[in-house]
């Protein structure tokens, strides 16, 4: 799907321009033109990219491969890769995450996006500028700090859910914790590593636009652009936050479960302890050592010498246990 729109003072708002129309809203400097590629083959982007005079290397960055944040200045356009995380679902023990990548162009008059996936962030700009033209009043590079605005406050709805999360975690640690806890545990550290991988390299983009000298970005719009990168940095400390807690609730849960486990071996330790006696006493007299005879008393037994000797590796038997378990540190 490909959406468009052109929008010059004065004038009404174009909506889907054609092929045609869009290269002659781009030879106009009085306008502001904004087309959004969304999920569309390489061969049908690409002749319009080209169209645009953008350079065979940007084109190939944006149509074929993969990339972290970044920002390449082509003189008198700007290239950008932004990614953008939201999640498809939660469950108590599974977070199904979904990060894609943004590419963005923003040239004097103008503005190109590409994604594979619906974002959500432009869908929001691109409603708001249908309502309200005065974001475009201000030119290009205004609508492109709109479209990175609202990729970064999409965040937060996501950073409120993982904070739920943990609270609830952190609840269940002490009243109830089993292996389920553990998996939601591990499934919030892997969504919270992934968040983290985005934010750092495009906190640094949006520090570059904040700071450099980009002949398509007006000196007076930069402080915009560090206006997102104050909301990253505080995001990326949130990230940081958030994975202390996990680590946290995950030690917690371990020393809650070795607890419980001593717990079990203490009493396991104390019924033994209660049951030694009689077992000795049953073991002992239990014994035969002889062939019993009707006129045997137990007196009798007890002068015989295998039983002294029985008796005797009893009381030998746990010293010699008690001196190699001290002489291996153990008691």
């Amino acid at each position: 799907m490909i959406r468009s729109i052109y929008y010059q003072t004065g004038k009404p708002l174009q909506t889907d321009l054609e092929p045609a129309s869009l290269q002659k809203a781009l030879r106009s400097r009085r306008g502001v033109l904004w087309v959004d590629f969304v999920g569309e083959p390489p061969e049908t982007c690409q002749p319009i990219f080209e169209s645009f005079g953008f350079h065979p290397l940007a084109i190939d960055d944006a149509l074929q491969e993969t990339h972290s944040p970044k920002i390449d200045d082509w003189g008198n356009y700007i290239y950008l890769v932004l990614n953008y995380m939201h999640l498809n679902g939660r469950e108590k023990d599974h977070w199904e995450t979904e990060i894609d990548e943004l590419d963005i162009f923003l040239g004097p008059n103008y503005v190109v996006t590409h994604h594979d996936l619906p974002v959500p962030a432009i869908d929001t700009v691109l409603t708001s500028i249908q309502r309200d033209q005065r974001v475009l009043h201000d030119g290009a590079d205004h609508l492109l700090y709109k479209i990175m605005d609202n990729v970064v406050t999409n965040y937060m709805p996501i950073v409120e859910r993982i904070d739920e999360e943990i609270d609830e975690i952190e609840d269940q640690v002490f009243d109830r914790p089993t292996p389920r806890t553990l998996e939601r545990l591990f499934a919030l550290k892997r969504v919270l590593l992934a968040m983290r991988r985005i934010l750092l390299p495009q906190r640094e983009v949006l520090n570059k636009l904040a700071r450099d000298d980009y002949a398509v970005i007006d000196q007076k719009d930069r402080i915009f652009f560090r206006d997102i990168y104050d909301h990253l940095v505080r995001l990326h400390d949130l990230n940081e936050t958030m994975r202390d807690l996990v680590g946290g609730a995950l030690d917690t849960y371990l020393s809650v479960i070795n607890n419980r486990m001593n717990e079990a071996m203490k009493t396991l330790a104390i019924i033994t302890t209660l049951f030694m006696p009689l077992s000795f006493i049953a073991g002992v007299f239990g014994m035969n050592f002889f062939l019993p005879r009707p006129d045997d008393a137990i007196w009798e037994l007890m002068q015989r010498p295998v039983f002294y000797a029985v008796i005797l590796a009893m009381i030998v038997t746990p010293i010699l246990m008690y001196q190699w378990m001290r002489k291996r540190t153990w008691v």
